[in-house]
């Protein structure tokens, strides 16, 4: 059958009955082979960077053809033939070895390759040479004219010296999807299917072990011919094939992330329905051009805690991919050209364990434009090796790379062309919506059985900022369910869990202010003044929480509203509205104390900015303005002055609305404030007040 058969399945009987290792290597690695020989034949010194494990094989295939050319090898692995031995004898490994190539270098003149098999022998762990290699190399350089044949294997770093020695390199990962045919036995694929070999499925299990490795991972498929299911024999060869340090992870994209609907959909529109529209495929041109679609490269940006890592596990999950995750400050070294090796050894590592996905936590911290670097300048060179890694996959190839990271804008323009990090994606923090949907995951998973009122309490509560000012995320919603877990473990919670001991799990880190009655008062009356001008203006949402315990990070007292129902367009109604409750707080306590505290200036400042925006940026103010930046330098004195005129005018109008508000409804001013002090929160079900009509 034709490498490029157009069918997906390969009949029974078009498998060979038995393979022999050294077959696999010759039916796997056809053009290799020969390319490997024909440079040696022209006198080309020949660097096959393959794994160990395929090393001598390879190399017995490639002195086959050298054989049918009249060239003779030299093997010099640093082993003493078992009739040479005697008690004169070096005892090491490297002292033979350097017998040996002194040998091959200065003796028969006779056309013959030099093979150095284990050529990582002459390196130390940090990638430099060792003592006895020095000798070495200075030896091989001695005689350009021979033919070396050298073996590395792709995890350990080859110093450029001896890198130079090689012209000529033949990287080998895994085998091309056109040989796998080739590969398979009649009875190993009746353990993988009922109509045939499904070449493409077992290509996206093994895609990225050599032959030698493939060969001993089918013969080790255990199960019986011609399954009912088959997917115990698929799972078998896909965790054989997963590299050390690396897992498949089983994080489900709806049920083990809540909320984000848009980021769900765009990546399976994106990547995940493309992979699977490729198993319905039979043709083998449609799959290339449908594989050609896929983005390799993929930027997670958004701020901490939003679950970008695990927004690039469950999509390793969704392709049944083995997973790497790779911190970018660890990738750095103080020697020179270790932090591009590290990299190398990251791509080598998941084109080996394929299907793979890359992931590169803090991708700014060494992909940062280049010509920013404040450091050594590794990342230069960092940046320029991942671009080299990104820019040689093949087309089919199933290494999938992700990169996070908070600041997008900070990556190095080259990383994002197409072809490389193509496919963006923002993760926010989490609105209202996504944080019910990720408690619902974590109530669920540590059986919280939360009530509808606790949940939507949490809801709520995970919409303010935390401590430190900073909105919640997921890992914050995560880490106070797990308090609440914790709570009900130690037998605090008597039945259900309750909006209390959700505020007791949030205030058990935050240290609240203690707080003198007459403080309380005054932070009362400020917040039932914002409140009841609130209720009285028509363009303002409806009051979902008032709360005088300090339970919002930065402020002693709080009015929250519910979201309005049109965020990205307000009118010039909602403005005044927003300037005129504003005003409300300010208003009550002249009102009630009859003295002002300080707790209005953010307020004021609040305030007089939406009163200056509506006049030069919104056209909303008395006198009509060219529409401007809050930015006027550029204005004559006396437009400056007409604009601030506008602007008080505008401040006074609805500070006199707030104080006449608070005036004609003192009475539920009253009543909300004594409530208040009693309750310290109150939700709508306990705001009696008279709303506006």
């Amino acid at each position: 059958m034709s490498d490029q058969d157009d069918h997906q399945l390969i009949p029974f009987d078009e498998l060979p009955d038995r393979i022999r290792v050294t077959a696999a290597v010759d039916a796997a690695y056809p053009e290799e082979l020969q390319r490997a020989a024909d440079a040696l034949v022209r006198g080309l010194p020949v660097l096959v960077e393959c794994s160990k494990g395929l090393a001598p094989l390879f190399y017995r295939s490639v002195r086959e053809r050298l054989r049918a050319r009249d060239l003779g090898c030299v093997y010099l692995d640093g082993r003493v033939p078992p009739d040479a031995a005697g008690p004169g004898m070096p005892q090491t490994i490297m002292t033979t070895m350097i017998n040996q190539v002194r040998d091959v270098v200065r003796g028969s003149q006779e056309p013959q390759v030099a093979v150095l098999p284990h050529l990582d022998l002459l390196t130390t762990s940090d990638g430099g040479l060792t003592g006895e290699a020095r000798e070495v190399i200075s030896l091989m350089y001695e005689n350009p004219t021979l033919r070396w044949l050298g073996f590395r294997d792709p995890s350990f770093r080859l110093p450029r010296v001896i890198a130079d020695l090689f012209p000529y390199k033949v990287p080998i990962v895994g085998v091309a999807r056109g040989r796998l045919q080739h590969l398979v036995t009649k009875r190993e694929a009746r353990k993988l299917g009922r109509d045939g070999l499904d070449v493409y499925r077992l290509y996206r299990s093994v895609s990225g072990a050599h032959a030698v490795r493939l060969r001993r991972i089918l013969t080790s498929i255990e199960g019986e011919d011609f399954p009912v299911n088959e997917q115990p024999a698929w799972d078998q060869i896909r965790a054989a094939t997963v590299a050390s340090g690396m897992d498949i992870p089983t994080l489900d994209l709806d049920a083990d992330i809540g909320g984000y609907v848009p980021v769900k959909t765009r990546i399976r529109d994106e990547i995940i329905t493309i992979i699977k529209h490729l198993e319905t495929l039979t043709e083998a041109s449609d799959v290339e051009r449908i594989e050609s679609l896929l983005p390799r490269g993929m930027i997670f940006w958004g701020p901490p805690g939003t679950g970008k890592t695990l927004f690039a596990k469950a999509l390793a999950s969704a392709l049944g991919a083995a997973v790497q995750v790779v911190s970018g400050p660890e990738l750095k070294s103080r020697w020179v050209g270790q932090s591009e090796e590290n990299l190398r050894r990251v791509f080598m590592q998941a084109r080996q364990s394929a299907p793979s996905l890359i992931i590169f936590d803090e991708l700014d911290s060494f992909a940062a434009a280049r010509g920013t670097y404040t450091g050594s300048g590794v990342e230069h060179s960092m940046v320029n090796q991942l671009l080299t890694e990104m820019d040689g996959f093949r087309s089919n190839e199933m290494v999938f790379v992700v990169g996070t990271t908070n600041f997008p804008e900070s990556l190095d323009p080259a990383l994002l062309r197409p072809g490389r990090f193509e496919f963006k994606i923002h993760i926010p923090y989490p609105d209202e919506d996504d944080r019910g949907a990720i408690i619902d995951v974590y109530d669920a998973r540590l059986k919280l059985e939360l009530t509808p009122e606790t949940r939507e309490h949490m809801v709520r509560q995970s919409g303010y900022p935390t401590e430190d000012g900073v909105r919640w995320s997921g890992d914050h919603i995560r880490a106070l369910c797990r308090g609440l877990a914790r709570r009900k473990l130690r037998g605090e919670v008597k039945d259900a869990l309750t909006p209390l001991d959700v505020d007791a799990v949030i205030d058990a880190d935050r240290e609240r202010p203690e707080l003198t009655k007459a403080e309380l008062k005054v932070i009362a009356t400020h917040e039932c003044g914002h409140a009841i001008v609130a209720l009285h203006c028509d363009n303002v949402p409806p009051i979902r929480r008032i709360s005088i315990r300090g339970d919002l990070a930065g402020a002693l007292g709080f009015v929250e509203h519910v979201d309005p129902a049109n965020r990205y367009v307000f009118t010039e109604g909602q403005l005044r509205d927003m300037i005129c409750v504003l005003f409300g707080g300010r208003e009550a306590e002249a009102e009630v104390l009859g003295a002002l505290s300080a707790g209005a200036q953010n307020d004021l400042q609040r305030a007089t900015m939406l009163a200056r925006a509506a006049i030069t940026q919104y056209g909303m103010g008395p006198t009509d303005f060219p529409v401007q930046d809050f930015a006027v330098d550029h204005l004559s004195e006396a437009s400056r002055g007409r604009i601030d005129d506008a602007v008080e005018a505008l401040l006074a109008e609805q500070r006199q609305r707030a104080r006449t508000i608070i005036t004609e409804h003192r009475g539920e001013l009253d009543a909300l404030n004594a409530l208040l002090l009693e309750k310290q929160v109150l939700l709508p079900q306990d705001i009696t007040v008279t709303p506006k009509a």
